[in-house]
């Protein structure tokens, strides 16, 4: 069967510079937007594999290439590209992919919402932060990593976590402490769900060894009904 609505690579401002995305739309041509921020790894297949999804969930969903094109295959060079990144800069391409959504004419919703994964998780959370109420609905999944905010006043945005109870990464103490904070600190609702599983449990590449195909079905559920909620 042919797609009638193949995958888009897109260029959009950044602070004056540019950057790139992969972007895609549903069947219909438009949609509520979302922002979808990668793993450590990259712009991989399985990211774009996520911003599909999210089309034929009727959602244009965004995924912004903050590692320029490149692509880790191994943890010790993804960590190094992680460690490479400068936050400021990743957080503007990450405003710019808004500014993009935004101004998009198939775009149907106001505002938008954010969807992050590991380090990714971490930039979702720093977006709701620097965006206030552009950004209507955040979902970190077992968000880590330098970009993770260390205080949340300024969000307005509902936030839907997603932890694993066995991370190794980001041992769930951690993940229930950064709950308590940003239910002090945010104005916006708060709901964390922990699941009895490891880091990366939602990546079906299991380049961790920790996919969990039950836990990831039921956090995905999760993340559409509350997107789908919030983000108009």
């Amino acid at each position: 069967m042919t797609d009638t609505n193949p995958r888009q690579n897109v260029t959009f401002a950044s602070n004056g510079g540019q950057a790139h995305g992969y972007l895609r739309k549903p069947e219909k041509g438009s949609g509520p937007g979302v922002i979808v921020v990668q793993e450590w790894w990259g712009l991989d297949d399985h990211m774009a594999d996520v911003v599909d999804r999210l089309a034929a969930e009727g959602f244009v969903a965004l995924a912004p290439d903050l590692y320029g094109g490149r692509v880790a295959h191994d943890a010790d060079t993804a960590g190094k590209m992680l460690m490479e990144l400068p936050v400021d800069q990743a957080a503007k391409d990450l405003a710019g992919a808004v500014d993009f959504l935004l101004a998009d004419p198939d775009v149907s919703s106001s505002t938008v919402g954010a969807v992050g994964f590991c380090m990714g998780g971490g930039f979702v959370l720093l977006l709701a932060a620097q965006q206030g109420d552009r950004i209507s609905a955040a979902v970190p999944f077992y968000g880590v990593g330098p970009a993770v905010p260390d205080q949340y006043r300024a969000v307005t945005a509902p936030i839907q976590g997603h932890y694993g109870e066995q991370d190794g990464f980001y041992p769930v103490e951690q993940a229930r402490a950064l709950e308590k904070q940003i239910r002090e600190e945010s104005s916006g609702s708060v709901e964390f769900f922990y699941y009895p599983a490891g880091h990366a449990f939602h990546n079906d590449q299991d380049k961790l060894g920790t996919y969990n195909e039950e836990h990831a079905k039921q956090a995905w559920q999760r993340t559409l009904k509350f997107l789908k909620a919030n983000v108009r």
